[in-house]
């Protein structure tokens, strides 16, 4: 009889070998990504386009967008469940956040950078640290959308029932709302990371007025490629992008959108689901299980002291800082949050009109010629932009839910939607440029193009990970009592995924505002494309030095998508969270 012990065996030798050899790599890595950053600072370092500096560059860029995510996925998490399980939060979070989305990556660029040269003037630490907040700001805002909207769209019964059991908000936040939010965060991690490529280009080289700044990594390289037209050079770029990508898909994302499938509510589950050939290795690695084993004995065994500890500790900090203020120690809870409230609203009051009088200050010198020029703009990338989303949306929410339904097709189809999505566009965009040059398409028409590179994404991601959710078993009972599959269509799958795709067109929105800066404003073999957009007049403004009218631009920007997401986008939020919401 055939023996599974010798597979096992052999299985736990490369599954212990893969993961100390990773161990190894990560380290030797870090040792160089280190070196790097702790270097003397050189703000234009020299790029060579030859292909052997691909593999140092690729590592570069590669830890720039994984810590950029780290600090979004924590990001997220902090501030999607304030903005959603708190009052206060969702008055005042989510409209930063709409600020936060609306500006576009170059808009943070002059602050973070000039601020922390200046900090750290010796060393490469703060323009390497600039550019990794430049990343988080393209990957961030998808990810805390798509957990707010998943923390809102809870079926309340399960929050009725984590009630009556008695669980912490902690304990809540484990065993429901994360499981329930990961395969949401999940696909739009990978659309994070797209969004984090998307700027690499931008973020890594570019030009502040007279200075000239640029980080040796891929996205430096192909900036310089694209600028001097080197087609080999392009081509090497694009297979390094590849690749990177292949191997951050196959070690990283695999796993963890396997992962999420055992959080599906489904009552039937996918018992025909493929486990990642990763995820096998490290599963039955000793290495691994013993690393696993012994933090869940330290956790087990220390928690409870740790969590005493830090509840004493707050306790009394608690006490000394209320001291020498009693009047708080004898308000009722009520009182307390009330005098809260009104501090809070005070403190956002005097914030705001220190933001406005900075802004006034920047925006002062414009003249009405330049705010017809940027009105004008703003026309001309608004239109831009909603055509990108209805293009996308045409065959991102059918193909969405198409993949969705069928775990086949989702197992076929996920590897390849994966990697054409983390695939930095910008990095296509002369291909992209010459095919409409060859139709004879100015940059008006392509802009739109090369904007859909980016947002359709956004879109496909957000619409399948809401079909994976529907309840094979009510699909079933639809076939069975003869529902046709128009009606199956109209009355279930489109409105299930509604939620979901309403996430995806807001940060839809977002990311085309954002490539606009891209889109309209091109270096190609040395010649400067531009059409008429506010995307490209805050790249020329950047390029210039001139911020008064980069200000005037950026505010325009915030005060068009703030004001299609209190509008427009909160009238569709609030639909997807009373109609369309699913209750099991």
């Amino acid at each position: 009889m055939y023996s599974p012990i010798p597979l096992l065996k052999k299985r736990s030798v490369w599954g212990d070998a893969l993961a100390l050899a990773t161990l190894a790599i990560t380290i030797y890595a870090m040792m160089f990504v280190a070196r790097q950053w702790s270097g003397e600072l050189r703000s234009t370092a020299p790029i060579d386009l030859g292909i052997h500096n691909l593999p140092l560059y690729s590592l570069y860029s590669l830890f720039r967008a994984l810590a950029a995510y780290g600090i979004s996925f924590i990001f997220s998490i902090v501030v999607g469940y304030a903005a959603a399980k708190t009052e206060i939060g969702e008055r005042f979070i989510l409209p930063l956040l709409d600020i936060g989305q609306s500006i576009p990556v170059l808009g943070f660029m002059p602050g973070l950078v000039l601020g922390l040269v200046g900090i750290f003037p010796n060393s490469n630490f703060g323009l390497e640290l600039a550019c990794v907040l430049l990343i988080f700001t393209g990957q961030v805002w998808n990810m805390t959308f798509s957990f707010y909207s998943s923390l809102k769209s809870i079926p309340v019964n399960f929050l009725e029932v984590s009630q009556i059991v008695g669980l912490s908000r902690w304990k809540r936040l484990l065993r429901i709302e994360l499981p329930a939010s990961a395969t949401g965060l999940a696909w739009n991690s990978l659309v994070s990371m797209a969004g984090g490529w998307f700027f690499l280009t931008v973020c890594e080289s570019f030009s502040l007025g007279k200075n000239d700044f640029r980080l040796p990594g891929l996205g430096s390289y192909m900036s310089l490629a694209i600028e001097r037209g080197h087609t080999p050079a392009i081509i090497s770029g694009i297979v390094a992008m590849v690749i990177v990508i292949v191997v951050v898909d196959f070690f990283l994302w695999r796993p963890i959108i396997a992962w999420t499938r055992k959080f599906q509510m489904d009552d039937q589950g996918d018992v025909t689901q493929e486990i990642p050939f990763v995820t096998l290795l490290l599963r039955e690695s000793t290495v691994v299980q013993r690393i696993l084993n012994f933090l869940k004995t330290i956790h087990f065994r220390r928690a409870p002291e740790i969590a005493a500890k830090a509840k004493k500790r707050k306790k009394n900090k608690i006490e000394e800082a209320l001291l020498p203020f009693n009047i708080f120690a004898i308000l009722t809870p009520n009182q307390r949050r009330t005098l809260n409230t009104k501090l809070l609203n005070l403190l956002v009051v005097l914030f705001l009109l220190w933001v406005l009088t900075r802004v006034w200050e920047l925006i002062r010198p414009l003249t009405f010629a330049d705010y017809e020029i940027i009105f004008q703009g703003t026309f001309y990338t608004t239109l831009r932009v909603f055509a990108a989303i209805v293009i996308a949306s045409i065959w991102a929410v059918p193909a969405g839910i198409l993949i969705g339904l069928s775990p086949r097709m989702t197992r076929f189809l996920q590897p390849i939607i994966q990697v054409a999505a983390s695939f930095p566009a910008p990095m296509i965009y002369p291909l992209v440029i010459a095919a409409t040059q060859y139709f004879g398409m100015n940059l008006g028409f392509g802009s739109v193009i090369l904007m859909l590179l980016g947002v359709q994404w956004y879109i496909l991601f957000n619409v399948l990970a809401g079909s994976i959710g529907i309840s094979r078993e009510l699909r079933d009972h639809l076939k069975l009592v003869g529902v046709s599959r128009i009606a199956r269509w109209k009355h279930l799958y489109l409105p299930s995924v509604f939620p979901a795709l309403v996430t995806g067109w807001v940060t839809a929105a977002g990311g085309a505002w954002n490539a606009s800066i891209i889109a309209e404003y091109i270096q190609y073999k040395g010649d400067l494309l531009r059409t008429n957009g506010l995307g490209a007049l805050i790249s020329e403004a950047t390029a210039t030095g001139n911020y008064h009218f980069l200000a005037g631009c950026l505010l325009m920007m915030v005060t068009v998508v703030v004001g299609l997401n209190r509008s427009l986008w909160k009238a569709l939020f609030q639909i997807a969270q009373t109609k369309y919401r699913f209750e099991r």
